[in-house]
């Protein structure tokens, strides 16, 4: 089998649907209808990704996302939503998820998406494009094989987003990155930019190194113009 991967909707005949899609791409599938439920089964089952809805029982997606973060698990999470305004999608990337999809949405823009984040993950032992295999801009250092980053030594938790765009931006110190060069190298797909998917991860990841670094700033924001790596 492939990766293992945990869908998480209280709506069966969703989960349903997508056992059969993914199983046809040879993917290993666990389903959970309820938060409370999906966590104890990927506390018995790690999972290589997580598809999770917003909208469940006992613990709602938000929540469920919230949990797993702070659990320092940095297993890639596709949120699945019936809102599609702005607020909720930041909202849920800002609670870590990598990615977000609308109700009701095509399986095989799903099981795309779901390609895309396997790879970012390394699952696939694939990178955003950049060739080094370690790069180090002051204290911090990337181990790409390994898909790793630690400050001084200490490792840090990232999602795979976070990874590919950290590695981005390290790959040129001092170079600006507009939002939209951001997304189309991290993302790679053939998507309708969305500057504030990227704001939302640039946020998330700014927040992690500044804790990492004591309030010391690595990710500089141009004003107009995008986002530096600066050491």
């Amino acid at each position: 089998m492939g990766a293992v991967i945990l869908v998480l909707d209280d709506d069966k005949d969703i989960t349903n649907l997508l056992r059969i899609y993914l199983e046809m791409e040879h993917y290993e599938v666990h389903l959970a209808h309820d938060g409370e439920e999906g966590l104890k089964i990927l506390s018995n089952i790690p999972a290589d990704l997580i598809i999770l809805d917003v909208m469940m029982p006992k613990k709602d997606g938000i929540v469920v996302c919230r949990e797993i973060r702070q659990g320092n698990q940095t297993v890639p999470i596709l949120m699945l939503s019936a809102k599609a305004e702005d607020m909720d999608k930041i909202y849920g990337l800002a609670m870590g998820a990598d990615d977000y999809l609308v109700k009701p949405f095509n399986p095989l823009e799903l099981i795309a998406r779901v390609k895309a984040l396997l790879r970012r993950s390394g699952f696939s032992q694939s990178t955003s494009g950049i060739s080094q295999e370690g790069l180090h801009v002051g204290p911090l250092e990337i181990n790409k094989q390994k898909h790793t980053v630690s400050i001084a030594g200490i490792p840090l938790s990232l999602t795979a987003i976070e990874f590919d765009i950290l590695c981005l931006l390290c790959s040129k110190p001092g170079r600006v990155f507009s939002s939209e060069d951001i997304f189309q190298l991290v993302w790679n797909e053939q998507e309708i930019y969305q500057s504030k998917t990227v704001m939302v991860h640039i946020s998330n990841l700014r927040a992690k190194l500044d804790k990492a670094l004591n309030g010391e700033k690595m990710i500089v924001t141009v004003w107009g113009v995008g986002y530096k790596i600066d050491y």
